[in-house]
């Protein structure tokens, strides 16, 4: 079946909605962690990253149509594969945003309150928190105002680092790292949530025919792939690999190694506007899924309720801020979204023709880059992924059978 056309919007914004999505946190922190384990290599992984989320894209965008509403891959799962794949699913996406949240947090704090990291991640996903509760969203003129502010900021630092030479750059002997590339890209995928903004909206969203999305989807993708290498080019070039995997706040150390201290402000406004539109996402997404897993049964009724829900998953990503450095919670949120790549892919893969816009191969090579990629992933990483989704799953099926 296919869902009833709701309002629509023009090409360039709907390009400019799924670029305000996956234009966030990641551009300013991601590419830490992915340099400690690749050095320069990283920005390969980018591209082997964006690889995995067109693919996601694609089978996200045929399985909305076919099962419109909210809770995304939780529920194509469930209906494709059966109740546990989508209980797997389902608890895999709540600990990817939530991850993600706590890391978006954790990057806000260390570009606006650099003195007290930890006070600001806690304030911003309080704030966050409260207005994704309260029904916040960011509509089309805001959206646009998003992509503005960061693409600007994110300008300014491409240009101020490539217009000096950089400095002598001592790296450890071992700072690039080929046998690395694919756990970068694995660590990369967190700096394209956000796609499914446009994929797989919610029903109080405007919705996409195929035909918009088989341009948006693409031309979103490249904008915002060509954003992440050249601002990852600029920043490797002034920091070097070793600087950049320690730096918290790669971005501002970089046009600062480049004489442009007098763009600090501007780069910490930046990195204020995109962190607090992709927290709103994440919180979102996460809420809306914990809604529908609760309307299926899968957990406690009061879940049902948008207050609950919304308040206790700010409560746990502050949990998560408080206990995970930046980089651990970009981690693991990557690799816990990674396994909900997986379920989401596989799902898409035994869709009806009638319902396929997009060929199947995309879904069954998305299936095997999630799988390649969480394999590479740091061993406690995908160890704690593991065990999440088995004993979400696990206790979802419990609370299911006392009801």
């Amino acid at each position: 079946m296919t869902s009833t056309l709701r309002r629509q919007l023009p090409a360039a914004d709907t390009i400019a909605l799924g670029v305000g999505g996956m234009l966030g946190a990641g551009v300013f922190a991601a590419f830490g962690p992915a340099s400690a384990i690749a050095g320069t290599y990283a920005l390969i992984g980018v591209v082997l990253a964006a690889l995995l989320a067109a693919c996601s894209a694609f089978s996200t965008a045929d399985q909305a149509r076919a099962f419109p509403g909210d809770g995304a891959g939780y529920r194509y799962t469930a209906q494709l594969l059966g109740a546990w794949p989508g209980r797997m699913a389902g608890s895999a996406s709540i600990a990817g945003r939530l991850a993600a949240a706590a890391a978006i947090a954790g990057t806000f704090g260390a570009y606006v309150t650099p003195q007290r990291p930890l006070f600001g991640a806690l304030g911003v996903l309080a704030v966050a928190t409260a207005l994704d509760v309260v029904g916040f969203r960011l509509n089309r003129k805001l959206n646009w105002a998003v992509v503005a502010i960061v693409a600007v900021s994110l300008g300014l630092v491409v240009a101020t680092c490539l217009s000096v030479p950089p400095p002598p750059i001592t790296n450890a002997p071992d700072a690039d790292q080929p046998l690395g590339l694919l756990t970068s890209a694995g660590i990369l995928v967190f700096a394209f949530l956000g796609f499914e903004r446009i994929t797989a909206p919610g029903p109080d969203e405007p919705s996409f025919t195929a035909r918009r999305l088989h341009l948006a989807i693409p031309v979103s993708l490249v904008l915002v792939l060509g954003g992440y290498l050249v601002v990852g080019y600029a920043a490797f070039r002034q920091l070097g690999p070793t600087r950049l995997a320690l730096s918290p706040a790669p971005l501002i150390d970089a046009v600062t190694s480049a004489d442009g201290q007098w763009i600090v402000p501007l780069v910490t406004a930046g990195a204020a506007v995109a962190t607090v539109a992709a927290l709103l996402g994440v919180l979102s997404g996460a809420r809306r899924t914990v809604t529908t897993v609760a309307g299926s049964n899968d957990l406690p009724h009061a879940f049902r309720d948008d207050r609950v829900a919304g308040w206790t998953g700010g409560a746990v990503a502050a949990i998560l801020a408080v206990a995970l450095t930046p980089s651990v919670a970009i981690g693991f949120a990557a690799c816990a979204m990674l396994a909900y790549y997986a379920f989401t892919n596989a799902s898409a893969r035994i869709l009806l023709k009638e319902d396929r816009t997009w060929p199947m191969r995309t879904a069954c090579f998305g299936l095997g880059l999630s799988v390649l990629y969480g394999m590479t992933m740091p061993p406690f990483l995908l160890a704690a992924t593991i065990a999440v989704v088995l004993l979400g799953s696990v206790g979802m099926s419990l609370y299911r059978r006392t009801v």
